[in-house]
């Protein structure tokens, strides 16, 4: 209550100022519509409390006011700083207005944990089925808590056919009622199929001493100072470490971010077939709130959880759309910046508990029922220009990470959280480290401080072998190989790390000394097949560099790889899968002309293996640049790129949907597309269709053996994502984000 208290202070201050009159006038001219003359709420909330739900500080409000809260009906108010200042001015003034708050909140904690807690949260500790009350402050004055107190509660009683469920309700619109029952189970009902009964239920009776006590506790506690209780998982909601190792077998489920472990990106699911795929009709959309979409739902027993591009996100009831909770994220103003994309692609399960890397460096887990945060922890200082945009891969008791830093004069580095507490288990660096014998790939040795090899894409795992497969990006600066000569470890990579202590296992670079901004931070793919005649264990990949690599994932060897993409930069690979660099393909401050661009042949889109077909199916880009370079000071924090590249406008960007044999990278069918995308992918499912996004805003569907085209679907916007599948009731579906919103899809029967 020290803010709450020095507000308090400063409101006698602004109370004799002349911005607090004119900042009344201006209030009352731009804002009264919503929150009332008085400030007390109207269409927008009480701002009378002295706590604001979005931030406090001069710059929050200053940001809130002129550029609007994303997923709010706030919106921007273009004013001079001076007349915010002044507005400001007159919501600090009404602080005075505060209401006493009498009671004891050490007594009242006690109280709300004997009687309260079975259904509030307050802290991570409690029960699910009321709303959550961490800060309830935040929202309503103590007279309103004390009021609410004394009031009954609404219960309903819905009658379907011979089953009867009663529950409290989470949300409901003119079609839909969402309930939770006493053990904290979630039903989605149509109301036009079912009877409801809206019942009023007393609440727990509290002696005038105790609500006083209850109230203090919820309006003055310091959340923060109350420990998260042991982790155990809802009953009906556990996902497992078994059940995401074996994914597979849940095909009416989408797990993990690439659908599995292994990053196959594909479904069992068959009810969609070339025979129908063209009954596909689109049954709902979510608009996010924002442009730049690049989710990847997860779902979980016909829960849909997704993520927004400013970390904003919901929890969706798969069948129709209908937002069961939302959780916004108030980003600081200077997280925008040219070291951040202002994205997120998803997140990632674990028990009951959902988890978000964000762009400002925490990582947050939350309760899959509720949108309730469990914890909220820094990963590092996003000031120093870092951020995460990729979603976690959660393992056996673990969440792994990676960071955004390439283009920045950083470095990069996968982090293991333990799962239950958000407590850093290990750091394993994605540039080599001094005393490390790799340390002299960077010439000279002090380019290695800035020297990129961000980790900005969501990793794969083999549980039996306890190994995380995590791609590195570009070294920096991204064009100019002049002032860091040497291979550049551990940059354009693909990591092999013990889960349990980050120990590098092994490493394979797929492009030593990389100048075109070529990451090598595309899907590493397990598969399993027989190369020469014996059968082994595989990682394969379509790197951004135009080429196909296969792996042995146990060792890192080199077994097989071509060219798979148009490229005009080397001869080939050699025997140790190293390319064989033509001359003239380097930068120049007069231009290089090399093929593929910097967005590459492929990129970060999901490749797909076919169920059906075994084929590995991969978005393709057909471009090609003149590449410059340019030699400046890396300043950590600032771009660092030494030059860029020119797109050939004559070729343009085409692309096509590619069918590769898994083992050797040879061409079974095109696809072409009229533009290339990196950020695009594919899914194949056992019905015979796979399913490819495309840059242009189309969903397409063509036939897996022969890539025959099926059906499209015109989103309205570019996609930059990659579509998923899952099933409701027995129902498919097909799932795709496109730039602002999400596409669901299910045959028309």
């Amino acid at each position: 209550m020290r803010f709450l208290t020095l507000f308090l202070f400063c409101a006698s201050v602004f109370a004799q100022h002349p911005d607090v009159a004119s900042g009344r006038k201006l209030f009352r001219s731009a804002c009264s519509a919503c929150h009332g003359d008085n400030a007390k709420g109207g269409r927008g909330p009480d701002l009378t409390t002295g706590e604001w739900k979005h931030g406090g500080s001069d710059e929050d409000l200053i940001r809130n006011i002129t550029k609007g809260i994303p997923g709010t009906q706030m919106p921007a108010i273009p004013l001079p700083e001076a007349d915010t200042r002044r507005i400001i001015a007159f919501m600090r003034s009404l602080l005075a207005q505060a209401e006493p708050i009498p009671g004891n909140p050490e007594a009242g904690r006690a109280v709300f944990t004997a009687q309260c807690s079975k259904c509030h949260m307050f802290s991570a500790n409690g029960g699910r089925f009321a709303p959550d009350l961490t800060r309830v402050r935040n929202r309503h004055k103590a007279s309103e808590l004390r009021k609410t107190i004394a009031e009954p509660v609404a219960i309903y009683e819905v009658r379907s056919a011979n089953v009867t469920t009663i529950g409290a309700r989470k949300q409901e619109d003119t079609f839909t009622l969402l309930l939770m029952d006493q053990s904290e189970k979630i039903y989605s009902f149509n109301k036009r199929t079912v009877n409801i009964t809206k019942k009023n239920q007393p609440h727990p009776t509290l002696n005038p001493t105790d609500t006083d006590n209850v109230v203090a506790f919820l309006m003055k506690y310091d959340a923060s100072s109350i420990p998260a209780p042991a982790w155990s998982p809802a009953a009906d909601f556990n996902v497992t470490y078994d059940r995401l190792r074996n994914a597979a077998k849940e095909p009416w489920n989408w797990l993990t971010y690439w659908g599995d472990f292994a990053g196959r990106h594909a479904s069992a699911l068959k009810q969609i077939t070339p025979q129908n795929v063209t009954r596909l009709r689109n049954d709902w959309s979510y608009q996010f709130g924002g442009n730049t979409v690049e989710t990847m739902p997860i779902v979980v027993e016909g829960l849909m959880f997704v993520t927004g591009p400013l970390n904003n996100a919901a929890a969706l009831d798969a069948r129709t759309g209908r937002t069961i909770w939302k959780y916004t994220r108030q980003l600081p103003s200077n997280v925008a910046s040219h070291c951040t994309v202002m994205t997120n692609r998803g997140f990632a399960v674990l028990g009951d508990r959902l988890f978000l890397a964000t762009l400002d460096m925490h990582l947050v887990s939350l309760d899959a029922k509720t949108g309730n945060v469990i914890y909220d922890i820094e990963v590092d200082d996003y000031k120093k220009g870092f951020s995460i945009t990729h979603a976690p891969l959660a393992i056996d008791g673990k969440i792994i990470v990676g960071v955004t830093s390439g283009e920045c004069a950083l470095y990069g580095w996968v982090d293991a959280y333990d799962a239950a507490t958000g407590k850093r288990l290990w750091r394993t660096h994605s540039v080599a480290q001094p005393g490390d014998p790799n340390r002299k790939s960077w010439n000279p040795e002090p380019s290695a401080q800035f020297g990129g090899s961000p980790t900005w894409t969501t990793g794969t795992y083999d549980p039996e072998t306890e190994t995380i497969f995590w791609p590195t990006g570009n070294p920096g600066p991204d064009y100019d190989g002049s002032v860091r000569q040497g291979d550049n470890l551990y940059s354009c990579s693909v990591l092999a790390l013990d889960a349990k202590t980050g120990r590098m296992k092994w490493y394979f670079q797929f492009t030593p000394h990389d100048v075109h901004d070529w990451d090598g931070n595309q899907t590493p793919v397990l598969i399993d097949g027989v190369i020469r005649g014996q059968k082994r264990k595989l990682l394969v990949t379509a790197q951004r560099n135009a080429f196909y690599y296969v792996l042995d994932r146990n060792t890192g060897e080199f077994l097989a790889g071509r060219a798979f993409a148009k490229q005009t930069w080397a001869k080939g690979l050699d025997d140790k899968g190293r390319p064989i660099v033509l001359p003239n393909t380097t930068p120049t401050p007069q231009g290089n002309y090399v093929c593929p661009d910097a967005a590459g042949a492929a990129n970060w889109g999901a490749p797909s293996i076919d169920p059906i077909t075994g084929f590995f199916l991969v978005s393709v880009r057909e471009a090609c640049a003149t590449y410059f370079s340019a030699t400046k000071p890396p300043v950590p924090g600032e771009g660092y790129t030494g030059g860029g590249q020119e797109i050939d406008r004559k070729i343009g960007t085409p692309g096509s949907v590619r069918a590769l044999d898994p083992l050797t990278g040879e061409k079974k069918w095109d696809f072409p597309l009229e533009i290339g995308s990196s950020a695009t992918g594919v899914l194949a499912t056992a019905g015979g269709v796979v399913f490819a996004s495309s840059n242009d805003g189309n969903l397409i569907a063509l036939e897996s053996k022969t890539g025959k085209y099926l059906w499209h679907y015109y989103t309205g916007a570019n996609i930059i994502s990659s579509p998923i599948t899952y099933s409701v009731d027995g129902k498919q579906y097909v799932a795709i984000a496109s730039q602002s919103a999400l596409y669901v899809f299910s045959v028309n029967q």
